[in-house]
């Protein structure tokens, strides 16, 4: 099994961490995470753009002319989608853009996207992440740890009983926090660094292995 160096809030080695292999050893698999993504990324999209078609335009139904004897082409009301004002034909409705997607793809690119961040030694494991609620201090822990400098842009994931940590990460610029529950892929990969903790480990790791 892979390990691990484990730290504390301050940077410094504590320990180490064995990891799964079963999770952090998983094969990568490039289009299954653009796929995973994509799926996400469709998921999120609002779907609530809306074009009047002509029955929903209010205008007059008079005819502008005549049908007939003006040397003029036939016209309906001013409703029709060939006036300006008029309706649109076969415009965007409100829809949803979100799709299925199989459970065990989802699972394996997410163990892809963990691989990758220890493959490229940018997952940092700490034994606990103790936090006060100040953003400040928040960053200044990231900075310790050598998260993406010099913005600090990493994705932190903690279980939701430290409501301090909750606190302090809200206002964080780049970063982010997550519960291990709501791990996913695009925030893994969107992330330079992952931060976790070494319970959170254990949720993801119980989760994932099931």
């Amino acid at each position: 099994m892979a390990s691990v160096e484990m730290k504390d809030v301050s940077g410094k080695a504590v320990g180490s961490l064995e990891l799964d292999d079963s999770i952090f050893a998983e094969k990568m698999n490039e289009h299954l995470l653009w796929e995973v993504v994509k799926w996400q990324r469709a998921k999120k999209r609002s779907g609530n753009a809306s074009t009047k078609t002509r029955g929903e335009i209010r205008a007059t139904n008079q005819k502008p002319w005549k049908q007939k004897g003006t040397g003029r082409a036939r016209s309906g009301d001013a409703k029709s989608p060939i006036w300006r004002g008029g309706g649109t034909t076969f415009g965007p409705k409100p829809r949803s853009y979100a799709y299925s997607m199989p459970r065990k793809a989802r699972r394996k690119a997410l163990r892809s996207a963990l691989s990758l961040r220890l493959a490229e030694d940018k997952l940092v494991v700490l034994d606990q992440f103790t936090a006060d609620g100040k953003t400040k201090n928040v960053a200044n822990t990231l900075a310790a740890l050598g998260c993406a400098q010099p913005d600090n842009k990493a994705l932190i994931v903690d279980v939701v009983d430290n409501e301090l940590l909750i606190r302090g990460a809200r206002n964080l610029a780049r970063s982010k926090w997550l519960a291990p529950e709501g791990l996913n892929v695009y925030d893994v990969l969107n992330h330079p660094t992952l931060v976790m903790t070494k319970e959170s480990v254990a949720k993801v790791t119980e989760a994932l292995r099931s």
